[in-house]
């Protein structure tokens, strides 16, 4: 898998199907160069509002397709 293909600009879709933001940036593992983190970047009027990022875990991760699935309470 390429990373900058397969995950960078991809939407990311919290458990309600409401989206998150966009991939901008990945952490990766130094030993095992595995994908660790997302990192998120807000879209949309929350953007322009206020430029912030976060950090999701790969953990969190339920699908990766066209669109990023995050897991809900459910799947934790």
């Amino acid at each position: 898998m390429r990373i900058k293909d397969e995950l960078f600009g991809k939407e990311v879709l919290d458990a309600e199907i409401q989206i998150v933001g966009k991939v901008t940036d990945v952490i990766l593992d130094r030993d095992t160069f595995e994908v660790t983190d997302l990192v998120i970047k807000k879209t949309g009027i929350s953007e322009q509002i206020k430029a912030s990022e976060n950090l999701v875990p790969m953990e969190l991760v339920k699908v990766i397709g066209d669109k990023i699935l995050l897991k809900g309470e459910d799947d934790i």
